[in-house]
Order: C-alpha cells, then structure tokens, then sequence
C-alpha cells in the first residue's frame, strides 16, 4: 500500500480552485484508500501553489504518468500457510478453505469500497455543495446502513477461524446471516432512478470535474462513481456462486453439507425477492415516463404492469428508431423525447395487448411490403432481424414492422413476445377444439372426400401434442437463443373454413419437431 503514499513528480496537474479545500474536509480515518484519497489531494494543492500549469504541462510532455492499478492485490489463502501446514492437508480441504477464504476477503474489499463511496464523493459533494443533500440521498441510498451488516459476517467468520487459519464449520453462520440480505431490496429497486439522475447530474460541469479528477486517483482504481453504487448488487449475484464452490469442496461426511445446502436455498429465495421487487420498480419507472397523445392510448393494462418482460430501441420501416416496451399483458410503441432535461417516451399509435397480438417472425429479405422500405434500412442490402407485430383483428389496421441492431436482439424479443403470448394462444386452441365437431360435419357436407370420424379422432389426438409443443416452447422461449421447437411455431390467423387444414399442418410440424 505503500506505493499509493507519493504521487510521481512528473504527473499532470491543472489548478484545483474548488477541489483544494477538500483535503480539509476530509476527517482522518483508518482506511487505507480514503487516507490516500486526502494525500492525493494534498499532493495536487501544493504542487499547484509551487509549479505553473505551463511546467506541469511541460513536465508531462516529456514522460506520462504511470496508470493506478484497476484491482487490488490480493493473496492466496495457501500461500499465507507454512510448508509443514500446508503438507497436513488434503487438496480438497485447501480449496475448500481457499474458497471460504475468498468470501471472507470479498466481505473486507466490500466493507472499504462502502466507506470509500461515503468518504471520497458523497460527504466533498455535500460539503462543496457539488451536490444537494436529496440528490445525493436519492443516487446514494441508505449506503452506509449496510456497512454493520457486512462487518456483523466478517467478524463471525474471524471468530470461526482456528489460529492455524482454518475454519471447521461456516454453514451455520450463512444460515443465520444470509436472511438479513432482504435490507437490499429498497437500494437495488431504486438502482434505475438513482442512475438516471447521476447521468442528468453529469451534463452539470462542477459534478463532471469532480468525478473526472476522482477518477484519475490512484485510490479509485479507474473505477467510475456508479462502479462503486453497484458493488453490493454485483456482491449479491455472488454469493451463490461462492456457496456452491465451498459446498464443492466439502467432504460428503462433513457436517456442513446439509447446512450449505440450505444456505444456497436461502440466497436464492432472497435474490428471486429482490429481482421481483426490482423489476416492479423498474415497471413503474418507465410507466411514469409514458406520454399519451390520444386519451384513446390510455389501457388500465399499463397502468397496472407489474412485470416489464423486454424493452429496448427497435428502428420501424421507415427507420425511425421507437423504443418498445412489453409490458406483461401489452406492448406499448414509444418515441424517445427529451423534456425539461429528462428523458421521456411518446407513446406511438394504439398500445396492442398480448392477447390480441400477431407475431411474425420473418427471414432476412422476406419483407413483402413495396415502396422504399428496403431502401429504409440503408443502401439496396435486404432488410435484416426484422419480425412484425400487429393487432388478430384487422379493423385497427396497424401492422409494425421492426428491426433490431443484430440477431441476438432480434431473438431475445421473438423469445419474450413468444412467451407472452403462448397463454393466451393455449386457450384459443382450447376454444378451437370444442367446435370442432361442429366444424368436421360442415366441412363433410361442403366436402365429400374429407376424413370422418377418424379424421376427428386423431385431431383429437394430436391436441394434446399441441399444448405440450406449446408448453415446451413456452419454457424454452426465456432462453437467450430460440430453441429449434421454439422456432416451429407461428403464428397465423385463418379464416374458420380452413380450421381443419391449419390444425393438420402445424400438428404435422409439432409432430415432426417432437420427434
């Protein structure tokens, strides 16, 4: 830590006016980073009274400055043990204690990068009113809260820890500690906003410079603000892993392997609750960001979203880029607009509800539509990942044709419409099967040659092979790549005369794919 201490005489320095007196506001505290972080700024304040911005400038012209390192230095907990330590135990039992050591140390790194996010930009932006006292408590949350809890496990594992650095039992730690992981579900639901007004905040050039000149100390380890806002997030997707690694490397016969095995069922029960609060708030953020221009647009089924399924820029065929967004029961067309600053979407003709919504996945260049929509998407290339959207009914004539930026989007929004959809495409077919009798006896009267009763047997039959396509396409339709079953099943709308003919092609397909 030591080579943090000096900065190097040649480094580029530009005159601080309002950053001076931040090395005074600072109070002296124990950790490492912050104490640097005073330092630095010391360092700045008196080479700028000693040297002109021109020898700075001259001085940095003739070598540059070394770069601070983006991760700390950190060590294997085998390699802290002595020769004959390390010979008593087993391969297995130092890579279980190696990964129990590695949570252990990801507590302490958290615990310091939680102190410095307070010390070195929430309490200077406050006190040089970079900042006001509600904006920093709306990007920053309750921050400091959290500090107790990580310390709280990084104690009870330093009490677990034997003198010759093992640790016997951890299980019943994680089991007891891990519910108190529920405190998040407030900071990560306001993760959205919080980022949404710290890039607002940005365009302001006080902010800007600041969070520049803290991002070229050493002491932040080229880690921009937001980086450290979103450590606990990060540090939550990981504890899972961690377990699993630890559980791993325990002994079938160890007393811990049941009880990590429950811990495991804890985070994720306290994640998926996190996720879900989450992505409420998500819902209700860019809901209060719709702008209508027709009260027609209005649907109670937006108002009422509480799970956003996708959402991202597409380009329409005239090239415009919308934003869309499907919500869990209707998929809203906007247009990004900026209003006062911030950012707000202008809803774009009439919102189509799952229920009632086509999906037509269509293949590069099989764009039927004449005039210069090929032309739209750039050059005389065929128009490429393009699907389109439009109402079951006709009468409202809207039929959107989108593009997404490559094939993996073009997929990932096949994916979620399909899986939205596949519910309401089960009970059509249910609604299908029960006039089917009714169907056959009018397709034999206007058809002599067409099967009997035979015919509707294996209809029958072949229903059930239609819901279960459908629910396996349904699972396999969350998955970043579409899966081949998934990618069998269209969707058409076919007038009633032809029920029968369309229920004996697509159970053809479904049969062939199952096969």
């Amino acid at each position: 830590s030591l080579l943090y201490l000096q900065e190097p005489s040649n480094k580029r320095v530009r005159p601080l006016a309002r950053v001076t007196s931040l090395a005074n506001l600072i109070s002296p505290v124990r950790n490492g980073a912050v104490r640097r972080f005073g330092q630095t700024i010391q360092s700045f304040a008196l080479r700028s009274d000693s040297k002109s911005p021109g020898c700075a400038q001259k001085a940095c012209s003739r070598s540059a400055a070394p770069t601070p390192p983006k991760r700390r230095n950190s060590v294997l907990w085998s390699e802290m043990l002595d020769v004959n330590m390390k010979e008593s135990l087993s391969t297995k039992e130092i890579k279980r204690q190696e990964a129990i050591y590695e949570m252990s140390r990801g507590e302490q790194d958290l615990i310091e990068d939680l102190k410095l996010a307070r010390k070195a930009y929430h309490d200077p932006m406050l006190k040089l009113s970079i900042m006001s006292e509600e904006e920093l408590t709306h990007i920053f949350g309750d921050l400091d809260s959290y500090i107790p809890l990580h310390e709280d496990l990084l104690a009870s594992l330093g009490e677990a820890t034997k003198p010759d650095g093992t640790v016997e039992q951890i299980g019943p730690i994680l089991v007891k500690w891990l519910p108190r992981l529920h405190a998040y579900k407030g900071y990560c639901s306001n993760q959205l906003a919080a980022k949404a007004l710290l890039d607002q905040k940005k365009q302001d050039r006080r902010v800007q410079d600041f969070l520049q000149r803290c991002l070229e100390s050493p002491f932040s380890r080229k880690l921009d603000l937001w980086s450290f806002l979103d450590i606990p997030r990060s540090r939550l997707v990981k504890y899972p892993l961690l377990l699993k690694e630890i559980l791993r490397h325990t002994p079938k016969d160890h007393p811990d392997i049941q009880i990590l095995e429950e811990a495991i069922t804890i985070i994720q029960g306290v994640l998926s609750d996190i996720n879900l609060k989450k992505g409420e708030s998500e819902c209700q953020y860019y809901i209060d960001k719709l702008e209508y221009l027709d009260e027609k647009q209005k649907d109670p089924r937006i108002e009422g979203s509480k799970a956003l399924l996708c959402h991202g820029e597409l380009k329409n065929k005239n090239g415009h880029k919308l934003y869309v967004f499907l919500f869990q029961d209707i998929l809203v067309l906007t247009r990004p607009v900026t209003r006062n600053e911030r950012q707000a979407y202008q809803v774009y003709r009439q919102p189509i509800p799952v229920q009632e919504l086509l999906l037509e996945d269509l293949q590069d260049g099989d764009v039927k539509m004449g005039g210069s929509f090929r032309g739209a998407f750039g050059n005389s290339d065929k128009a490429k990942n393009i699907f389109r959207v439009r109402f079951q009914d006709p009468s409202p004539g809207q039929s959107h044709t989108l593009q997404a930026n490559d094939v993996f989007h073009k997929q990932q929004w096949v994916n979620c419409i399909r899986t939205a959809i596949a519910p309401f495409q089960r009970t059509a077919a249910a609604a299908e099967l029960k006039e089917l009798p009714e169907l056959s006896e009018e397709s034999e009267e206007n058809n002599p040659s067409a099967p009997n009763i035979q015919a509707q047997k294996r209809q029958s039959a072949m229903s059930g092979v239609t819901e279960m396509e459908l629910d396996e396409s349904t699972a396999e339709c969350g998955s970043i790549l579409d899966s081949e079953e998934a990618k069998g099943v269209k969707t058409h709308r076919t007038p009633s005369g032809h029920r029968k003919t369309r229920e004996k092609q697509l159970s053809g397909k479904r049969k062939e794919t199952l096969v």
